[in-house]
């Protein structure tokens, strides 16, 4: 290994004064041998920013025992973020959906070097890793410090909800971009420059809708219980009344969540959109789940009980994505208007977040839409 110029030599403590480049050369050359470079930090990285506390780390010790160290984690040159094709070339208009890819959070990947871009303020996860995830985030999307440029940082242009599975609407504007939760809603639409409006998921379908004749523009959590009471199609109603919003200037994306192939629900759930949806019947499908060991060795799954009342056969699932594309028809949007962006987040809970798959715990993503 070449040693460090004495231009690279910290004169305080007699040690040389590593950059990320030199760092990542060293790493390589100890994982080779099989070894590990220790996590204690440098002070000549990132000395700006206070060090983050990993899940582990944030655990209460008792008093004879000494302080864990903490780790310090850099930022990612680049975030995977969604966007839909055609939207780009609307100019006024920026949009994103998140992934986990990049970021500075570990909570949610033990073991792991990298980090990723949790942006819920999650109870496993420190405060400060979710505010540089989100201020990475904004920037990747607005492609600047912040959306708009009196805004004092990135993060700070952007408006929250505290969702509650509900058919809430909020306008805001500008007022409202304290960087807190401060409405309980699950709908929320502007025609403010300058605002960035988020919508948080790890399953639940993110709906985001714009006017581009009007500049106007929208975003939607919708679980089935918020699509039952049809968020989406009340929240392009609201629009039409608050921004004279027509239809056909609409376009709308449905983001990143739980596919008919992962969401499993129980009967209830058809019962409520059965008593709702006229074409409610187009939304549910029977799932056997394939298992190679049950297909080799059936005998072993036998069970004494009388016919139907097994656990063993097929599940209900629902297609939640379909279902909210079916009231934005509803709502009267074209077809050729909606885009479905991404994949299932439970079958690549690898590329995002997902409730289910990891069993509650998991971070959370934002599926964010404003004006420049």
């Amino acid at each position: 290994m070449p040693t460090p110029a004495a231009s690279e030599t910290d004169p305080s403590s007699g040690l040389p004064d590593l950059s990320l480049a030199d760092l990542s050369r060293i790493d390589n050359l100890l994982t080779q041998a099989g070894l590990r470079r220790s996590p204690r930090k440098h002070a000549s990285l990132q000395p700006d920013r206070a060090p983050s506390v990993s899940a582990a780390q944030a655990s209460p010790t008792r008093p004879d025992e000494d302080a864990p160290s903490q780790e310090l984690h850099a930022i990612p040159a680049a975030l995977d973020v969604l966007q839909v094709p055609a939207w780009r070339e609307i100019g006024w208009l920026r949009h994103g959906f998140s992934t986990r890819t990049g970021g500075v959070s570990t909570a949610y990947t033990p073991g792991q070097e990298r980090g990723e871009l949790n942006l819920g303020y999650t109870a496993s996860d420190p405060p400060e890793n979710v505010r540089e995830n989100r201020r990475c985030f904004v920037e990747a999307v607005t492609g600047g410090p912040a959306l708009s440029s009196s805004a004092a940082s990135p993060v700070s242009s952007m408006v929250t909800l505290r969702q509650i599975h509900s058919r809430l609407v909020r306008v805001v504007g500008r007022e409202d971009c304290a960087g807190t939760a401060r409405w309980k809603a699950d709908g929320i639409m502007t025609n403010q420059p300058g605002v960035l409006l988020a919508i948080q998921t790890a399953d639940c379908i993110p709906v985001l809708v714009a006017d581009i004749k009007q500049r106007a523009v929208a975003a939607f959590h919708a679980g089935w219980r918020g699509t039952w009471k049809r968020i989406v199609e009340a929240g392009v109603g609201r629009m039409r009344m608050e921004f004279g919003s027509r239809p056909e200037d609409l376009v709308a994306g449905i983001g990143p969540g739980i596919g008919p192939c992962c969401y499993a629900v129980g009967e209830e759930v058809r019962d409520a959109f059965e008593s709702q949806f006229v074409y409610a019947a187009e939304l549910f499908s029977e799932v056997s789940d394939s298992d190679p060991i049950r297909e080799k060795y059936p005998l072993l799954f036998l069970t004494a009980r009388a016919p139907g009342h097994s656990h063993l056969g097929p599940s209900l699932h629902l297609d939640l994505i379909e279902a909210n594309r079916r009231q934005l028809l509803d709502a009267g949007l074209s077809a050729a208007a909606i885009s479905v962006t991404g994949e299932c987040t439970s079958c690549r809970n690898d590329r995002y977040f997902s409730y289910r798959a990891e069993r509650g715990f998991t971070g959370r993503m934002l599926s964010v839409i404003g004006i420049a």
